[in-house]
């Protein structure tokens, strides 16, 4: 062997070492592993909470509402494809921490020519039905046509979204949390630049913004498969791997279409929740994004933390290591609870300046929106984290039908919030709506992943 030889294969040591999460302590794997996940939720929140600033402060707080009216519709999409990739990665991590490179070649061949397909159908429902469902939104007329521009946009990008996400969960799944991060960084930057050049000079309006996102989103997709392409072997895929995968679509579309479609149906509660503020008028609308934008950065930070878990329990299911898996839940746990307690008194102490963020000079109207929106959530980022924790690490066992159970209760939980107690005690209902449906799943949830782990370590 040359010594050129000698010192990739040193280096490729070097790598899958890196790469393993079945070794070394639960706690400060797990830590490691997380806070780039956590850094990428971020700067990928940032990518629409720079639209928001940028067009409350130039374009007005009209324009904001426009924006925050499709934003529940665009979370829906983007829940859907976070689940489904979510999903793709937890079969690739079984494979890795299997040690099986032929299984995890399969996989990335598998989770390429479904994305694909996904891709397509996502992308032409979405924009045919765009305006269909802005009227059942109840969109006020006078932000209708700003709302209309900018959700036709984004969803027209769905494909950028979907070539993100598949690449930063197969480098996640391969144990690389901190590729995704890096690139996402540059990209988030891009945006802003682009945020201002297409809504200033360019006179693009709130279109502007939403090319902005996607063409930034995009940049950093492709970075990653450059990056990824160079550091991981198991990425070169050949025309052979792409043969023979029937089995291989139905294990990922087992794994990856329930959690896509659990995850969207989250977001049914959450469109009732928007479409009755939006009959409230744009004074409710724009307090409501304000704070929905706030709050998306807690919910953002306990799904990093429950994709954390998931690729662990996945590598570690992989390897039959049930001892390792509780103790790395525990340790989640643990992690996810702290950074609640931070974000949540972070929250409660700087409500006015959040709103003040995104519009210059807020009528008290919309203040008091956005004050009774976050008082009432903030305190139950704690019930939050239990729910992201126990869900995605039943889903990493291959369980999907448990936390298909619990979405349906959560569904169940804010549509019957939204609906029953708006109507007695208004405003308040919705902001209860989320809440109550995050206790409804948690309280089917644990003792299913208690239950699951007891019984295999009695095996």
């Amino acid at each position: 062997m040359t010594v050129r030889g000698e010192e990739t294969r040193i280096k490729k040591q070097k790598g899958e070492k890196k790469q393993d999460l079945t070794q070394g302590s639960p706690f400060g794997t797990l830590l490691k592993f997380a806070i780039p996940v956590i850094g990428g939720n971020l700067f990928q929140l940032f990518y629409t909470l720079a639209d928001s600033v940028i067009v409350g402060q130039t374009l007005g707080a009209q324009s904001l509402a426009a924006v925050g009216s499709t934003s529940i519709i665009i979370y829906f999409v983007l829940c859907f494809i976070q689940g489904f990739t979510n999903g793709f990665g937890i079969c690739l991590g079984q494979r890795c921490g299997a040690k099986d490179e032929q299984g995890m070649k399969k996989s990335i061949a598998a989770s390429t020519t479904l994305s694909i397909g996904f891709t397509v159908v996502i992308t032409l429902v979405c924009c045919l039905l765009a305006h269909p469902i802005l009227g059942w939104m109840q969109t006020p007329e006078d932000i209708y046509q700003e709302a209309y521009e900018y959700m036709f946009v984004v969803l027209l990008g769905t494909g950028a979204t979907v070539f993100y996400n598949m690449i930063s969960n197969i480098l996640r799944a391969l144990g690389d949390s901190r590729t995704p991060l890096y690139f996402l960084i540059i990209s988030s930057l891009l945006n802003v630049v682009l945020d201002v050049v297409f809504i200033v000079p360019f006179g693009m309006g709130v279109a502007g913004a939403a090319w902005a996102t996607v063409l930034s989103q995009l940049l950093s997709a492709v970075c990653c498969l450059i990056f990824g392409l160079r550091c991981y072997p198991v990425l070169h895929l050949k025309r052979e791997d792409f043969g023979g995968l029937g089995r291989e679509f139905w294990f990922h579309l087992k794994i990856g279409f329930p959690m896509g479609f659990q995850m969207s149906v989250m977001c049914i509660g959450q469109l009732a929740m928007q479409a009755s503020v939006n009959a409230l008028g744009s004074a409710a609308v724009a307090g409501y994004t304000a704070a929905t934008k706030a709050d998306q950065v807690s919910v953002l930070v306990n799904n990093a933390m429950g994709t954390a878990i998931s690729n662990y329990v996945a590598q570690n299911y992989g390897a039959g290591d049930w001892q390792r898996i509780r103790k790395g839940v525990r340790a989640c746990l643990i992690q996810t609870e702290s950074l609640n307690v931070l974000m949540c008194v972070g929250i409660l102490l700087l409500r006015k300046p959040i709103v003040q963020l995104f519009i210059t000079a807020p009528t008290e109207e919309i203040i008091r929106y956005s004050n009774g929106y976050l008082n009432v959530v903030a305190p139950f980022y704690l019930v939050l984290g239990l729910l992201l924790v126990y869900r995605t690490a039943v889903q990493g066992m291959q369980n999907t039908k448990a936390p298909f159970t619990a979405c349906m209760v959560e569904l169940v939980m804010r549509l019957a919030s939204t609906i029953g107690l708006t109507a007695v005690i208004g405003y308040t209902g919705v902001c209860l709506a989320s809440p109550l449906a995050w206790i409804g799943a948690v309280v089917f949830l644990v003792p299913v992943y208690y239950g699951m782990v007891r019984g295999k370590e009695s095996v």
